[in-house]
């Protein structure tokens, strides 16, 4: 075969730089992608005038973006093959499931009648057919890669039952019992869940990089000067004073924290910045030699008690990291604050319910890296149309800028003709076949390479056809409320850039506390999705749009924080609330990434009723 090929392309005016490497390559690539000699060189000479390759050597350099483009034009066959189906429409399944005259089901779907399915779900295999939705082609695919061959399907790695799942378990008691039914079926109509997105973000379409030194102080100085405030306004701290001011008393003092120098935190590098008010921007160095325990980082706000009693050192004796947050009441927040995406919303007080929401939570990549076929998205579809959640959270990337074909430049497709195909019109034959109680959340990344690459991000520009109360997308980050469930999320890696800049001390009776539940309580301690300054490299961070979209502005019941850390679900305690000292808590979800390298990642599975304490989580791998 190899001469075969090496023949074809000298035919056509080609030689090679590492002859005996590219023609092994080449082999393969013929029998990976069933292909003959001519076939391969043909494709060569499309990539070839695509790429503006000049000379006629064939470098072994290209053979990977050559690779990329082989698997590109076969998903491309893949797709066209499918759009030989016919599209149900609801009419269609109304027929079918009423067992209506076959002579007129035959004249109005042009298809025999409808066939048996071995499960209610299908897997991306060998012999498994290609799905839309949940509608089966028929058709099986020809291309065999690592994550459909992978043996761990749909395994509980994690769990945390408090309540039994009483709504789910009758669910799959009736899918079970209709597993023998046609495929083309109706889903059973679910409780739709109201959605109210909280805060204020870029808009769409917003200028950015315009970010200037003033903003940057601005927005800093501001931030010092409103945990100032609530610190004083507890009642349980006097006015906070200048701490580079020489005193042999104690006083209270308010800042933020910053290294002296470019390299990591630690105990002899640490300054203190007060407001411009109090010190006028001063930094003096603190010694935490006396503190039992802390945790800080760059860029954290304080409020510090000790002496300062030569003006070059701001001995330490108690620090406080953290205050109460307020719950936040609807009826307070101002009307530009809140965007009702319904009329559904119903009233705590009114009512008397408690809140129950169940969701599916899923981050990026959605596929996996040797294709872009986004086969753990269709996977995570086919299980959401099995479970019926009431919402489903999907967080970026979604056009992964560190995919391989897109760093290389290999797809022959723009991203956002990407998004739309492979993301946006799976989304809505999903909701279209679950049906109008079905909702989805689209949260973007940095890392999106059809999106604007800014932080804090707006939402996409999405316009789905007669789906605007189904699928939504939100600012990254962003705060939102389903079913009266309060739900912050970012996609922005920030427990792993805390957890390289954090240094912390553990009391001395040697009690050990949980790193990720420390650092994911910063978060909200903070009153902030990203408190660290300066940011991690590689960060857009921009003080000129919307500083306040950074903001906390109320105790989430659930926030998402996907990262690349070990995926988690932890119940993080907040403080105490009120005379009866009734205890805040609040769900911390890492679900992992969806798609992590060739194989399949993790996803969550939650069941909110009424508060942490009595929720259900599971973490599934895909």
């Amino acid at each position: 075969m190899e001469d075969e090929i090496k023949a074809e392309f000298n035919n056509s005016g080609f030689t090679f730089d590492k002859e005996k490497e590219i023609l092994q390559k080449c082999a393969t690539f013929c029998i990976n992608f069933k292909l003959t000699p001519a076939d391969l060189v043909s494709s060569w000479e499309i990539y070839y005038l695509n790429r503006q390759i000049n000379g006629t050597v064939v470098e072994d350099a290209e053979m990977d973006g050559f690779l990329g483009y082989l698997q590109s034009q076969q998903k491309v066959a893949i797709d066209e093959k499918e759009l030989d189906l016919h599209i149900y429409s609801s009419r269609d399944v109304d027929m079918i499931l009423n067992d209506e005259d076959e002579d007129i089901r035959e004249d109005v779907l042009g298809t025999p009648p409808p066939f048996k399915s071995q499960s209610h779900y299908s897997e991306p295999s060998d012999s498994t057919p290609q799905t839309i939705g949940n509608i089966s082609s028929g058709k099986p695919s020809k291309l065999t890669t690592p994550f459909g061959q992978r043996t761990d399907k749909l395994v509980v790695k994690f769990s945390i039952n408090n309540k039994p799942n009483t709504e789910n378990r009758e669910k799959e008691d009736d899918n079970e019992n209709h597993e023998d039914d046609d495929i083309i079926r109706k889903v059973k109509p679910g409780k739709r869940c109201s959605l109210i997105v909280h805060g204020s973000g870029p808009d769409i379409g917003c200028r950015f990089m315009y970010d200037r030194t003033e903003d940057r102080f601005n927005a800093l100085e501001n931030r010092i000067s409103k945990y100032a405030t609530a610190l004083v306004s507890s009642g349980q701290y006097e006015e906070p004073l200048d701490p580079t001011v020489s005193s042999q008393k104690i006083i209270f003092t308010v800042g933020m924290i910053y290294c002296d120098g470019e390299g990591h935190l630690n105990e002899k590098s640490t300054l203190l910045q007060s407001s411009a008010e109090n010190s006028g921007g001063q930094r003096v160095r603190i010694e935490l030699q006396n503190l039992s325990q802390f945790s800080i980082f760059p860029g954290q706000l304080v409020g510090i008690e000790g002496i300062n009693p030569s003006g070059h050192c701001f001995i330490a004796s108690k620090l406080v990291d953290s205050i109460p947050l307020p719950i936040a009441d609807d009826a307070n927040l101002p009307p530009a604050k809140r965007q009702a995406l319904d009329q559904e919303i119903l009233s705590v007080g009114v009512s008397g319910t408690q809140p129950e929401l169940s969701v599916i939570i899923a981050s990026g990549p959605f596929t996996t890296t040797d294709n872009l076929l986004f086969e753990p998205l269709r996977e995570l579809l086919a299980y959401a149309s099995k479970t019926l959640p009431q919402l489903l959270i999907l967080l970026g990337p979604f056009i992964d800028s560190e995919h391989p074909e897109i760093k290389k430049g290999t797809v022959d497709r723009s991203f956002d003709e990407i998004f739309r195909s492979e993301i946006l019109r799976r989304l809505q034959d999903h909701v279209e076949y679950m049906g109008s109680h079905a909702r989805v959340v689209l949260v973007p990344s940095i890392r999106d390479a059809n999106h604007d690459f800014v932080f804090p991000q707006p939402a996409f520009d999405i316009h789905p056809t007669n789906l605007r109360h189904q699928i939504t997308s939100l600012t990254n980050p962003g705060i939102f409320e389903a079913n009266q469930v309060k739900i912050g999320c970012c996609s922005v890696d920030i427990l792993k850039h805390l957890s390289g800049e954090e240094i912390s001390r553990n009391p001395k009776d040697g009690k050990l506390s949980d790193r990720m539940s420390r650092l994911a309580n910063h978060i909200i301690s903070q009153r902030s999705f990203y408190p660290l300054y300066p940011p991690a490299e590689g960060i857009p961070l921009d003080f000129s749009l919307a500083p306040e979209a950074l903001n906390i502005s109320l105790i989430p019941d659930i926030l998402i924080l996907p990262s690349d850390m070990k995926h988690f679900v932890k119940v993080l305690t907040l403080g105490e609330r009120g005379e009866e000292k009734e205890q805040v808590k609040c769900i911390c979800v890492n679900p992992g990434r969806l798609a992590k390298g060739e194989g399949g990642g993790t996803f969550v599975e939650l069941n909110y009723y009424g508060n942490p304490d009595t929720s259900n989580a599971s973490i599934t791998g895909i």
